[in-house]
């Protein structure tokens, strides 16, 4: 074991101590939510559910762009890849989300043209490579892929591109804390902030928590200790009945974030309304193409005129997941008629989804990486 692995060991003993001193005698515990997938994956891969004391209790919010999404925008999605002059390109965990009485998967079995990219510029390539089709990248996710998103957007412009287009469905992650917040039945005592979208927003974007719900939060990284020290900062402002926003990512996370992002983004994009998957819509909280820009949405170019989607009666509970509300195992089909091969819900079908890290990770044993 050499040494950099020794030391984050004995710095985690001492935090996992720290925490189980300042929690100890609570009559309830400290319930601490994260809202970032790739924090819930984290927390799930070095099993720190299991070390944490009683005094504390994680639940996972809406922190995954795939599983938020609503049937609505997968039903358009799916539509649109049966037809015969338009490819989809999309990201590789949108194949299995279910629509109302479909998915991607099964529209490419269907013969629709669907393709997995890594990038939204993946998609601009394959516009150039068939000016015969109509490419319709699906632009799912929080700030952190939207700007490359609007760069892609720009490029087609610059290079008249006619062919490419976007699929909306970006959302922004602070209106979404705000709904949870609204709900009479949250009880959230701090926020484990994301790393990620804090490098676009900046830290400072979040400092209505503190301001308007006296609620800490802490911008943490996605190492085991690094986890750690934010969850142990969280329970020591609480314990001295403080509410401020920490910044534990100060390597690549500025209080104001990426200007040169946020000027792309406000370029191309302005809020609007979102439906979320769990939340309902949610007022500003999602990013539509600006005017100048809407020749690039899809769905403004060649609507649709599909019904509303109906109520699933799969019983997959993955809205109240979302919200915090219950634990995956706590759903009737977790782990039975949910699983990752045949998921019922896009908490099971995302790599970040929260009901897929319980699946993979849910016995597992603290690890350093």
């Amino acid at each position: 074991m050499d040494e950099k692995t020794i030391k984050e060991k004995e710095l985690s003993a001492r935090l996992l101590e720290e925490i189980k001193s300042l929690t100890a005698g609570r009559e309830h515990p400290l319930r601490l939510m994260e809202v970032c997938g790739t924090h819930t994956v984290s927390i799930f891969r070095a099993g720190l559910r299991q070390l944490l004391p009683t005094g504390v209790e994680l639940v996972s919010g809406p922190g995954c762009p795939v599983c938020v999404t609503p049937d609505g925008y997968m039903d358009a999605a799916i539509a649109y890849a049966g037809m015969e002059d338009v490819i989809v390109a999309t990201f590789g965990d949108m194949l299995k989300v279910p629509g109302s009485s479909s998915s991607l998967a099964e529209a490419a079995a269907r013969g629709g043209d669907v393709r997995i990219v890594y990038s939204p510029m993946d998609a601009l390539t394959i516009a150039k490579e068939n000016p015969e089709k109509k490419v319709v990248f699906l632009a799912v996710g929080f700030e952190t892929t939207a700007p490359t998103a609007a760069a892609a957007v720009l490029t087609a412009e610059q290079e008249d591109v006619g062919n490419f287009f976007l699929l909306p469905a970006q959302k922004l992650v602070p209106p979404a804390i705000r709904a949870l917040l609204a709900d009479e039945d949250a009880r959230i005592d701090g926020f484990i902030l994301p790393g990620h979208v804090a490098v676009v927003t900046g830290s400072d974007a979040f400092s209505f928590l503190p301001t308007e719900y006296r609620l800490p939060g802490v911008v943490a990284g996605f190492s085991p200790t690094e986890l750690l020290r934010g969850i142990y900062r969280l329970v020591r402002q609480v314990a001295a009945g403080e509410a401020r926003i920490e910044n534990e990512y100060k390597s690549v996370v500025r209080p104001e974030g990426n200007p040169a992002a946020q000027k792309m983004m406000k370029q191309v994009y302005e809020t609007c309304a979102a439906e979320w998957r769990g939340l309902g819509k949610i007022p500003d909280s999602g990013l539509c193409l600006r005017e100048p820009y809407r020749r690039f949405d899809f769905s403004a170019v060649r609507p649709l005129d599909l019904p509303p989607a109906p109520p699933k009666k799969s019983g997959c509970r993955c809205g109240e997941v979302l919200q915090g509300k219950i634990l995956p195992k706590e759903c009737r089909l977790f782990g039975t008629a949910c699983v990752p091969e045949h998921p019922a819900g896009p908490c099971m079908v995302s790599a970040e989804g929260v009901c897929a890290a319980w699946h993979k990770y849910g016995g597992g044993v603290f690890q350093y990486d």
